[in-house]
């Protein structure tokens, strides 16, 4: 019997994120920091491994190849699309690392009751993304990067790409 191919899911992109903030976690803490089941971290690390993002063993992320799948890949495996306005949680350029550089852009935002803004919708990569915001600032602050690199125009996407080239690679970018 032929096995089907390990394919990368919109919310493994969340768990390399979060190794990439914190290697060396236990997939209790993880899934904890992610909002994801103990079976859903699980998986994507297989995942990941295999895509060579994450060694076998899960811990550093390789930085390299993560910059690359998240520039390069992501806007094109896991594209945006703007929906209908309504409130949530901003995201994209709307979000803390962005929203100074793009005061005149229209807001965008991932639906949730919480939410304290309204914008054009945007489905986020993970379904508890938008709690992030409250319980893990740092990877909700990575997620509306990559945000950017999914739905942005040109400006916006140089702007993250800076970014994470500055938090992933230590070098380049003008960002804080």
């Amino acid at each position: 019997m032929k096995r089907q191919p390990l394919s990368l899911r919109p919310h493994d992109v969340c768990v390399l994120l979060q190794f990439a903030l914190q290697p060396e976690m236990t997939f209790r803490e993880l899934s904890f920091l992610v909002g994801l089941s103990l079976g859903e971290v699980h998986n994507a690390t297989k995942r990941l491994v295999v895509s060579r993002l994450v060694p076998p063993g899960g811990g550093m992320v390789n930085e390299s190849a993560c910059f690359e799948f998240l520039v390069s890949g992501v806007p094109y495996v896991f594209p945006g699309e703007l929906g209908p306005e309504t409130r949530g949680v901003p995201t994209a350029h709307s979000g803390p690392i962005l929203r100074e550089r793009f005061p005149e852009a229209e807001l965008v935002v991932w639906p949730s009751a919480q939410g304290t803004v309204r914008g054009l919708s945007l489905t986020p990569l993970c379904r508890n993304a938008p709690n992030a915001a409250a319980g893990n600032p740092a990877l909700y602050e990575w997620l509306t990067v990559v945000d950017s690199l999914r739905i942005g125009r040109a400006r916006e996407r140089k702007m993250a790409r800076e970014s994470l080239e500055q938090r992933l690679l230590g070098q380049g970018g003008n960002l804080p």
